[in-house]
């Protein structure tokens, strides 16, 4: 079978990733890159070898031949972007937050399924090795039913000085942050129906949120807690791990910080290692989120071969779009919201 074709919409600071797991991706390779910076364009297209360059993405969907499209720019041009890929019949990942509202959640959603497009969003916190290890102990029913969970992401790292931009919104630990941590608690529960939020600022030279707390009930029964924070200063620095609890009624689930996975059950207690690799392009700390962006995009190109829809896609993304918008209805209401209501 002939190797996919993908372009690179925006070679900014995160896109760097994307580019090292696609050159380790047999079956599709980036062909094509574009950038409205001229320099960011050049650094990007030197390091990674990529020759044909556009500083216009409707010049690259004319001029290029493409198989999938990868869009990493910043959230206010993913529905143009996506919309000009559905026109061009062109399929697409879309880098989160996946759009600036959830009315153009919806649209970008609706544009691509009227033009028979697969559209995959880049949410790849649950393709890290160890949240798919707690996924994988859920599905041999090592705990039986759960009842309780609480993902959490606590941190004082800095996240600005490489991405300035995130201090500069009125949204962001909720919207650049717990988009991840509310999905992973979609993956590991199940739907939610109801979402109660807290939002304080710790930091007073960031215009949004740093402290979130979310309590959220599940259509299955269980209730979780999902809290995030990027100003908690602790003795070891855990950026940037998600921690996770599990309660079952068989037994109970514990990801702790240094990768250290505990499961009790019927049988006892058993204790394992589950540090994502090293690859050879990632850094640590980062190298947990690097290797989730290759396991993403090589999940991509399986759906793309086979013909299947993405566990990301685009329509399963609105689910998760809808819990961030909760929360900060929910935050400025400080009411329960539900989340059905948001989806209709």
């Amino acid at each position: 079978m002939a190797e996919l074709r993908g372009a690179l919409i925006g070679c900014g600071f995160f896109a760097v990733n994307q580019m090292h797991a696609w050159r380790d991706i047999e079956g599709a390779s980036i062909v094509a890159i574009c950038d409205r910076d001229p320099e960011r364009l050049r650094i990007v297209g030197d390091r990674f070898g990529v020759a044909r360059r556009y500083t216009d993405a409707a010049e690259l969907f004319t001029a290029e031949t493409l198989d999938f499209v990868d869009i990493a720019t910043t959230v206010g041009s993913h529905r143009p972007l996506v919309e000009m890929a559905a026109a061009h019949g062109v399929p697409v990942i879309c880098q989160k937050p996946f759009a600036p509202t959830l009315g153009d959640a919806k649209a970008m959603v609706a544009a691509c399924a009227t033009a028979g497009v697969p559209l995959m969003v880049h949410e790849n916190f649950r393709w890290q090795s160890p949240i798919q290890a707690v996924r994988a102990l859920l599905d041999k029913g090592e705990i039986g039913t759960p009842f309780f969970g609480r993902i959490s992401f606590r941190s004082g790292y800095d996240v600005f000085s490489g991405q300035p931009y995130l201090a500069t919104g009125k949204r962001f630990i909720i919207e650049d942050l717990g988009i991840h941590i509310l999905d992973i608690a979609r993956f590991l529960l199940g739907d939610v129906t109801s979402l109660t939020a807290r939002t304080t600022r710790i930091n007073p030279a960031i215009a949004g949120e740093d402290v979130a707390t979310m309590l959220m009930d599940h259509a299955g029964g269980a209730t979780s807690v999902v809290d995030c924070s990027y100003a908690t200063k602790l003795a070891t620095e855990p950026f940037p791990e998600t921690l996770i609890e599990l309660d079952g009624v068989d037994g109970t689930i514990r990801l702790a910080q240094g990768y250290r996975l505990t499961v009790t059950g019927k049988s006892g207690t058993r204790v394992s290692d589950v540090s994502p690799p090293l690859l050879p392009w990632a850094s640590r700390p980062w190298h947990n989120i690097q290797e989730s962006v290759l396991a993403i995009q090589r999940h991509w190109v399986d759906c793309l071969v086979g013909r299947k829809e993405p566990a990301t896609s685009g329509a399963d993304n609105l689910k998760t779009f809808a819990l961030v918008e909760a929360a900060y209805a929910g935050a400025a209401s400080r009411e329960p919201v539900q989340i059905e209501a948001l989806l209709q």
